[in-house]
């Protein structure tokens, strides 16, 4: 469901959902997201709420113009979230296809964050580059 298609155009709406695990992959994930949010790209909205099918959040994301969904790792918690929600309008990042590996209890580093966040704006598009 999550794509990486091609730029959907300068988008107003913006929900940017990050991968909440434990490795450094998930601090990467969380960071960029909240990075992208202070840059005004996007507003960090509630993964947790979706897993948890509340549908106020889970229409909240159907309504948005597009989601940036980030996860840290092959386990996909994020993406598996969408597409049982049948969410088909987001745009998705994994940190670990960044060449970022995956580390259980180590901290992130600044340069992961921004490699992320820089390739997000590219996903999402001319209208994020800011």
């Amino acid at each position: 469901m999550c794509g990486q298609s091609e730029c959907c155009g300068p988008q107003t709406n913006v929900l940017l959902y990050a991968c909440s695990g434990g490795a450094n992959v998930a601090e990467v994930a969380d960071r960029a997201a909240r990075q992208l949010m202070s840059e005004g790209l996007g507003t960090m909205f509630c993964l947790a709420g979706l897993g948890a099918d509340i549908q106020g959040m889970v229409q909240t994301a159907k309504d948005a113009e597009m989601n940036q969904v980030i996860d840290g790792c092959p386990v996909d918690c994020a993406r598996r979230i969408f597409e049982r929600h049948g969410l088909a309008n987001c745009r998705y990042i994994r940190v670990m296809d960044l060449g970022i590996e995956k580390v259980k209890g180590a901290r992130c580093a600044h340069d992961q964050v921004d490699k992320v966040v820089a390739k997000a704006k590219e996903v999402l598009g001319p209208a994020c580059k800011g």
